[in-house]
């Protein structure tokens, strides 16, 4: 215990600036809190924590994704993460939804989305999963399809739902040029009120 506890004290120490390097290390620390801050205010990042499926126009390439959805069958009655996000528990959900929109927050921001985006192979798992999840008794007891999950699906060489409902949720023309000028509901300003004030005043 001992050792341990001396361990402990020296790791301290060791990692405890001097005097004279005190009030820099104290700057440049609170430079990096301050830009964590202002990163997570500007990229909204507290609005994923969320449900909300105008989240996801955050990232303007998500426009033609958003609109398709709003217009469909399940705009009516599902969230985006219904159907993107895993359902199982709630560990599951958050831990899935940190890894995609990291991945996302990469793809957009080094401009390497493709003209149409498609789900990749972790993310079909879950929306499949999903279907099932929802469609359950449609499957089972009114059209008898049975109930085949994704990995099943692939290790048959059988077909995912939306084989068959290509329709369903985002319809075949889902590219970025397919629908431009989709009307979506803009993300808030993240222009100060006092800022934007002296601006109209100039204007």
């Amino acid at each position: 215990m001992n050792r341990i506890r001396k361990f402990i004290e020296d790791l301290i120490d060791l990692l405890r600036p001097r005097k004279a390097a005190r009030i820099p290390t104290i700057m440049i620390v609170a430079a990096f809190i301050g830009l964590f801050i202002y990163t997570v205010y500007q990229s909204r990042a507290y609005s994923y924590l969320s449900d909300e499926p105008s989240t996801c126009v955050n990232c303007h390439v998500m426009a033609p994704y958003y609109a398709t959805w709003l217009h469909s069958s399940h705009g009516k009655n599902t969230t985006c993460n219904d159907c993107h996000v895993p359902q199982n528990n709630i560990f599951n959900k958050y831990y899935f939804k940190a890894k995609d929109g990291l991945r996302h927050s990469y793809v957009f921001t080094m401009r390497n989305e493709p003209q149409a985006m498609m789900a990749i192979e972790a993310s079909s798992q879950v929306i499949m999963n999903n279907c099932i999840r929802c469609h359950d008794q449609l499957t089972q007891e009114f059209v008898k399809a049975g109930r085949m999950t994704y990995k099943e699906m692939k290790a048959e060489d059988g077909m995912a739902c939306w084989d068959c409902h290509r329709e369903v949720t985002h319809t075949r023309s889902r590219s970025l040029s397919s629908s431009p000028n989709a009307l979506v509901p803009l993300p808030q300003t993240n222009v100060p009120k006092w800022l934007s004030d002296i601006t109209k005043r100039k204007k």
